[in-house]
């Protein structure tokens, strides 16, 4: 890898994607020169607040000098592949305890909140707190529509936002994870370790909320990514990995099950959708 990447920055070569073929996903990478990976919303409700997934773009105006970090391959080929969900919603939201001691969220815009309480509570929920990481740190969860998939190995790891600055930053961290997007599909969720309660939770609509990266098994290709058709068939490998962590520990154990019960194919591109194209720019792009 490294001498491959040494021969591009010196013009002795250009970087090649490995092209050995799996024809079960799982098994192997595909042939074709980028990765695809699909999204898709899992809802059949207010689905216009749910903004299509986006390619993290820096809005810096052109570099000046030739020696600008807006040139560096490693921070192109980065940020190139880093992809933005942003909040649907605004919210401000305040930790408190009722009566009883057992703790609450409070919705602190009262009745000039623009998300009515009945939808909000249907959306969101505090983990029990048993189960949260430190018993002052209160943990909530935002249940999301977004699903990712694909039908190569593909790993998604979701990250907070950390190239987005906030001059008041959230009172905690976002909680990330990582999943097998060709075999575990499910709804992603944005969860939140509340560190400072006695600060609120200040969300903004259209605000980076979250970001996913995707990782193949050769790294130097690039990333296109594209809605996907919601297909009888991937409805029903969604609905085998849903609700399962009420059942079982380390759901992980399921993968191989998943994995063995999946259909060939489940990636099919919504007629009409948009893709986001890798950037011309992208060093590892030939």
């Amino acid at each position: 890898m490294l001498g491959r990447l040494k021969n591009w920055l010196s013009g002795k070569g250009e970087m090649k994607a490995d092209d050995s073929a799996g024809k079960r996903a799982g098994s192997g990478p595909s042939a074709a020169r980028a990765v695809d990976v699909g999204w898709l919303l899992d809802t059949d409700k207010a689905r216009f607040i749910w903004a299509e997934p986006r390619r993290v773009r820096r809005g810096d105006p052109p570099p000046r000098h030739a020696k600008s970090v807006n040139y560096c391959p490693g921070v192109i080929d980065y940020e190139a592949r880093l992809f933005e969900v942003t909040c649907p919603i605004d919210l401000r939201l305040r930790f408190a305890r009722n009566e009883k001691g057992a703790p609450v969220l409070v919705n602190a815009d009262g009745d000039k909140s623009s998300i009515r309480n009945k939808h909000l509570n249907a959306m969101m929920a505090m983990v029990s707190e048993k189960e949260w990481r430190h018993p002052e740190r209160p943990v909530i969860q935002i249940i999301t529509p977004y699903i990712f998939l694909s039908d190569e190995p593909v790993w998604m790891t979701q990250m907070p936002p950390f190239l987005a600055y906030r001059p008041d930053p959230w009172p905690g961290s976002v909680i990330g994870g990582r999943l097998p997007i060709h075999i575990w599909q499910r709804p992603m969720m944005w969860a939140f370790e509340w560190y400072d309660t006695k600060k609120e939770l200040v969300l903004k609509r259209g605000e980076p909320w979250f970001y996913a990266r995707f990782e193949a098994h050769d790294p130097t290709r690039p990333l296109r990514m594209f809605e996907a058709e919601r297909t009888p068939e991937l409805v029903e490998h969604i609905q085998g990995a849903s609700s399962v962590a009420n059942y079982v520990n380390q759901t992980s154990q399921l993968f191989k099950v998943a994995q063995e019960r999946r259909p060939e194919r489940l990636l099919v591109r919504k007629e009409r959708a948009k893709t986001d194209e890798p950037p011309a720019e992208c060093p590892y792009d030939s």
